[in-house]
């Protein structure tokens, strides 16, 4: 028997923490007993059905997990080895971290890089997860330290938070944008220099502006992202992974034919293995735990509905693990 929090609708949606048997897990090759995982964008809009994320009911929800190897069928696994989950369907298509228990693929599974804890991965996250996958795509494109500001958007979540630690590490000049006005010592603590509120870039604007940013981050989509794109340098890369402001973009093609700049799609759910390994290995290099000891906030698996209510009402400033042993 294992704790679950899950999500059904019989006609009525509802979310509730179950008690479940071991029986009722799919048939997999792998499973996972997990001691953490984490609330992100995605898990927040299916805990409280605002949005369409659940695509099979009834669903055990959490798209991230870090835990311990009960019993793989796999060579690649051992009982005690330590693993990270993250996307794939999990918590949408198929039983999610929010459990106790997950039954994983073998080969969908990413080895606990030996810098980190379990739980400090879950403080990580597919947030985390991802930043690491948009700062890889711009370094990819040719930025580096030096070449100009970087600008990270939807800066107070979990994407852009890890973002800013990761950038301002690796030496480049960070440019945070939230519309928390009260969180901007929390932005420069993770080592942003300048922040900027969301409302100098969240309404319509020119299609070209001013060139200023060397690499952009976006996490909110919209007018944010169109007025970006206005700006950035020549030649210069944007990386979105997000629609937190909305999932339009009222741009034209001016930055793009003009200054040649480069619009990068972030996909962190069915990304291949070995950029997943490649961005967890480079995030347990390059991010200061000390940093992301600041970004977290802790609770238990009882908790998770309530804080995920908090999180879709903007409440929630940086990382939440939930705690499930």
């Amino acid at each position: 028997m294992f704790k679950a929090l899950t999500l059904k609708k019989d006609p009525e949606f509802s979310a509730q923490i179950e008690i479940l048997d071991q029986s009722q897990l799919a048939k997999t090759d792998t499973l996972v007993s997990v001691e953490y995982s984490t609330l992100n964008y995605k898990d927040g809009l299916a805990i409280t059905n605002s949005g369409p994320v659940v695509r099979k009911w009834p669903m055990v929800a959490g798209i991230d997990g870090a835990g311990v190897v009960l019993e793989s069928a796999s060579p690649d696994w051992q009982v005690g080895d330590l693993v990270i989950h993250n996307g794939w369907g999990y918590g949408e298509t198929q039983w999610g971290c929010l459990s106790q228990l997950a039954a994983c693929e073998a080969n969908r599974l990413v080895r606990l890089p030996s810098q980190l804890t379990t739980r400090q991965a879950m403080g990580i996250g597919t947030a985390g997860y991802t930043a690491m996958l948009s700062v890889l795509a711009l370094e990819e494109q040719g930025l580096k330290p030096g070449n100009g500001e970087v600008v990270v958007t939807g800066a107070t979540g979990g994407v852009g938070s890890i973002a800013i630690a990761l950038l301002s590490r690796l030496g480049h000049e960070v440019v945070a944008v939230s519309a928390k006005t009260s969180s901007f010592d929390y932005l420069k603590s993770l080592g942003a220099s300048h922040v900027m509120d969301r409302r100098e870039l969240s309404l319509a604007g020119k299609p070209l502006q001013k060139e200023r940013w060397a690499g952009a981050i976006d996490t909110v989509g919209s007018f944010t992202l169109a007025n970006i794109c206005a700006q950035m340098q020549y030649r210069s890369t944007v990386a979105v992974c997000g629609l937190a402001q909305g999932a339009d973009l009222p741009l034209t093609v001016m930055p793009f034919i003009l200054r040649g700049v480069r619009l990068i799609g972030i996909d962190s759910v069915m990304a291949p293995i070995a950029r997943r390994q490649l961005a967890w290995a480079r995030l347990a290099q390059d991010l200061d735990c000390s940093k992301l000891e600041q970004m977290i906030e802790d609770i238990q698996l009882e908790e998770a509905i309530e804080r995920s209510k908090a999180f879709m009402a903007g409440e929630v400033v940086g990382r939440i693990v939930v705690h499930l042993r």
